[in-house]
């Protein structure tokens, strides 16, 4: 029987006024649509509940778009309030907010306390992804999701996956990808960003791009693929690298889609209990713009069959009519965690250390990526920032 990890799924739910006074209503209701209808209509999100980065505490948002774990914030103030009393304390007294936070108990994931990840990041064994990252992403389609993987110029654009059967493995070293170092020994993990987002309402989706593969357009015939990632491949459920939350997703190139209606069908892949399975049809849209996502509205993951919670790996992709001209990836990938901007031009500070199951791992070699869920408007965003990783001690 496939289950999630039990402690994700046995959490309380969050303080919802909270939740909604920090977030407001609109991101709220952003969030639950990507979970209830994230594979499109009738098919919510099949994998374990994914970390909301940017939340204060230890927020996770489940398949049902419920905020579960502790939130403490949002009593008084929303996070626009908080990040200018924030400015506000940082610039008074740096140091001070510090030392108080190296005294705050600590169960997060690879360290001993937040003292220890402190003192390991002063160590020199803190780093930043890329340094400074800056995406301007595409003038999209509203409630659609568009792919950043394309588009520079912190790190460089990303070119298009490898041709079928092979396909690609992307890693660090991946041209499109943020480049970090390897820790020589222990796990590396995200402790902290400093991100900026310039329209208000927008969703990143922080992910490991494991897999891609370019699809043969103009072309019926079924297309084997035989590549297969070598990140998050256990069928264990509580491994750190388990299959479940596995993602695939359909995203267009460098060349829109020719009007041609078509739906992806028959695709074929290997699931979380490593059993062939076929991909429920997934309808995709006549003339798709470049960097969008090729689904329904409000749909950026494909829907897997009945109770499985990820791909291990994909088998074979078919279209159901031939599209003259455009390109196409076909996209494994797992969540890390989101990233929701309620308000425009404030530079969000993300603390990922305080509370039980944060630092989230990141593998070695991970390609991190990021994928704009459902935007709330056409409008072309750009995001600039930070982000701290701290290796723990093995």
């Amino acid at each position: 029987m496939k289950v999630f990890r039990p402690n994700l799924i046995k959490r309380r739910s969050a303080h919802s006024d909270k939740i909604e006074r920090w977030l407001g209503k609109d991101k709220i209701a952003q969030a639950e649509t990507a979970m209830l209808y994230g594979g499109g209509y009738g098919n919510k999100w099949y994998g374990p509940p994914i970390y909301c980065s940017d939340l204060p505490g230890n927020v996770w948002l489940g398949r049902d778009g419920d905020f579960v774990g502790d939130f403490q914030y949002g009593g008084f103030m929303s996070a626009a309030e908080a990040i200018y009393d924030y400015a506000r304390r940082w610039t008074k007294s740096a140091y001070h907010e510090i030392g108080q936070q190296a005294h705050q108990p600590m169960a997060a994931a690879g360290f001993a306390s937040i003292s220890d990840a402190l003192s390991r990041a002063s160590a020199g064994n803190r780093q930043f992804l890329n340094g400074t990252i800056q995406k301007t992403g595409p003038t999209g389609v509203t409630n659609v999701t568009s792919s950043l993987w394309r588009l520079g110029s912190m790190p460089s654009a990303g070119a298009a996956g490898s041709a079928a059967p092979g396909g690609r493995v992307p890693t660090s070293a991946t041209t499109g990808a943020p480049n970090f170092t390897n820790p020589a020994s222990g796990t590396l993990h995200l402790t902290g960003a400093d991100f900026y987002a310039s329209v208000a309402t927008n969703s990143l989706l922080i992910y490991d791009r494991i897999f891609d593969v370019a699809k043969t357009m103009n072309s019926t015939a079924t297309e084997a693929v035989t590549g297969v990632p070598t990140r998050y491949q256990s069928t264990t459920t509580t491994a750190e690298d388990y299959i479940g939350g596995n993602f695939l997703f359909v995203e267009v190139g460098g060349t829109a889609l020719a009007a041609t209606a078509h739906n992806w069908t028959t695709c074929l892949y290997v699931d979380d209990a490593d059993s062939a399975a076929t991909l429920p049809s997934l309808t995709g849209n006549s003339g798709a713009i470049v960097d969008r996502l090729d689904h329904p509205t409000f749909s950026w993951f494909a829907p897997l069959a009945a109770n499985d919670t990820g791909i291990k790996a994909l088998t074979q992709m078919q279209c159901s009519a031939a599209v003259a001209t455009g390109a196409i990836n076909f996209v494994i990938g797992h969540p890390i965690g989101w990233m929701f901007f309620p308000v425009a031009g404030g530079v969000f500070p993300f603390d990922w250390l305080v509370g039980k199951d944060q630092a989230p791992r990141v593998f070695n070699d991970a390609c991190l990526a990021f994928l704009e869920v459902n935007k709330p408007s056409t409008t072309a965003t750009s995001y600039a920032g930070r982000i701290h990783l701290t290796n723990a001690a093995a």
